[in-house]
C-alpha cells in the first residue's frame, strides 16, 4: 500500500512488498527503489492509495474558469463502480470511464497511440505507464498539490519529469489452492514449492505478456534472485507441468474446475472466489509476494487538462483514499 493513513497501520504494512516492475522504472525517470519481500506476508489484502488524514478534507483542486460540457475520459481497470459518482460529486466534472482488465486497457492505449482517446490513465501496469511516458504520450512537468500526501514508500515511484503518480499497490499474485485437492497441510506454502515434483502438471498462472499483475509476478523472480536464478526457476515450473493462461480469470476458472489444483493468482481474483464461496483458500508465502502498482497519467495533449488535473488531486485526497480502503476492507471483512 502507498498510504499514509496512521489509524490504519495494519493496512500500510500490506503491501511493502516489491517487484522488478519497481525496478523497471528505478532504471528508468525514476529515483531508485528496492525490493524485498513483504514484511508480512499473511496481512489482509488492498489496493488503496496515497494520502494522509491530515490534509484538507476536499479535493486540493483549483475550480476552472470555465467547465466544458465533454465529459472527462478515463481508462482504467478497477474502482469504475465507485469513482464516477465520487469524482462527479466533488467536483461537478462529468466523467466517462473506459473499462477493461489490465490486458485489455493496455492494448487499447496502445492502438490508439497515434490518435488518442482517453485524457487519464488509471491503472496498476506502471511499466506500460512508464514506457508510455519514456515515448513522450504523457504530461510532464506538472506536480499535483496533494502530491506531499505520498507516503515516503510511494514517493520512490515518481519519475523526475512528473508524468505519472503511484496511487496505490496490490499483491500481483499470491498463492490459491482448490480445497477439494488440498489442505492446509498438504498445499504448496512457498514459490519454490511451486516447483516441486509432487505438485507436477497442478500448477497454473497466468501469462505476463498478457495479464498485467503477472508481468511483476514474473519479473520479481529475475530482481530478487538475479538472472539466472529466475531463469533457471520458470524453466523448472515449466517442466513441471505449469498451466499458462492469457488472464487471472481464466486462472481462476481452470482452479474451480479441477484443471489444475493450485495457482499463482492475483490478490484480488483470489479473494473475490474465496467471498463467493468457492472451494479455494489462500496462502500468503514466507518469502512474501510482488506487488504491481497502480498509477494514473495524464494524456500529453488533453482537452481537458484541468479535469484531468483535477482528477489526479481527487486520487491523492485523503478522503478519496479513505473510501477506497474501505471499500477494499468491506470485501474482505467477511473472510475468517
Amino acid at each position: 500500500m502507498l498510504v499514509n493513513l496512521s489509524s490504519r497501520k495494519k493496512w500500510a504494512s500490506l503491501l511493502l512488498i516489491n517487484a522488478m516492475m519497481l525496478t523497471t522504472v528505478a532504471c528508468g525517470s525514476t529515483e531508485g527503489a528496492s525490493s524485498k519481500p513483504a514484511a508480512d506476508a499473511t496481512a489482509e489484502p488492498s489496493k488503496a492509495a496515497a494520502s494522509t488524514p491530515a490534509a484538507s478534507e476536499k479535493p486540493n483542486t483549483e475550480e476552472p474558469a470555465q467547465k466544458t460540457d465533454e465529459p472527462l475520459v478515463v481508462y482504467l481497470n478497477d474502482f469504475d463502480e465507485i469513482i464516477k459518482p465520487m469524482f462527479e460529486q466533488a467536483t461537478g466534472y462529468k466523467l466517462e470511464l473506459v473499462t477493461g482488465n489490465g490486458a485489455e486497457i493496455s492494448s487499447r492505449l496502445e492502438a490508439e497511440k497515434g490518435n488518442p482517446h482517453w485524457d487519464v490513465v488509471w491503472m496498476d501496469a506502471m511499466p506500460t505507464i512508464d514506457k508510455m511516458g519514456k515515448d513522450g504520450q504523457l504530461l510532464e512537468n506538472w506536480k499535483p498539490q496533494n502530491i506531499g500526501n505520498l507516503t515516503d514508500f510511494a514517493k520512490q515511484f515518481v519519475p523526475s519529469t512528473n508524468s505519472y503518480v503511484p496511487t496505490g499497490a496490490h499483491a500481483a499474485s499470491v498463492i490459491v489452492y482448490n480445497t477439494k485437492a488440498f489442505n492446509a497441510n498438504t498445499a504448496p506454502k512457498t514459490w519454490k514449492e511451486l516447483a516441486s515434483a509432487t505438485f507436477k502438471g497442478s500448477i497454473g498462472m497466468a501469462d505476463p505478456a498478457v495479464a498485467a499483475p503477472a508481468y511483476p509476478f514474473v519479473a520479481w523472480f529475475f530482481q530478487a534472485q538475479g538472472m539466472d536464478a529466475g531463469k533457471q526457476y520458470f524453466e523448472s515450473l515449466m517442466k513441471n507441468g505449469l498451466h499458462v493462461y492469457p488472464k487471472n480469470p481464466n486462472v481462476a476458472k481452470a482452479l474451480t474446475s479441477g484443471e489444475i489444483k493450485a495457482a499463482a493468482l492475483q490478490e484480488s481474483n483470489a479473494y473475490i472466489m474465496k467471498n463467493q464461496g468457492q472451494p479455494v483458500d489462500i496462502i500468503w508465502p514466507e518469502e512474501g509476494a510482488p506487488a504491481s502498482v497502480r498509477v494514473a497519467a495524464i494524456q500529453k495533449n488533453t482537452k481537458h487538462a484541468e479535469a484531468a488535473k483535477a482528477f489526479i488531486e481527487f486520487l491523492l485526497d485523503p478522503k478519496t483514499q479513505q473510501t477506497l480502503i474501505d471499500k477494499e476492507k468491506r470485501a474482505t471483512s467477511s473472510l475468517p
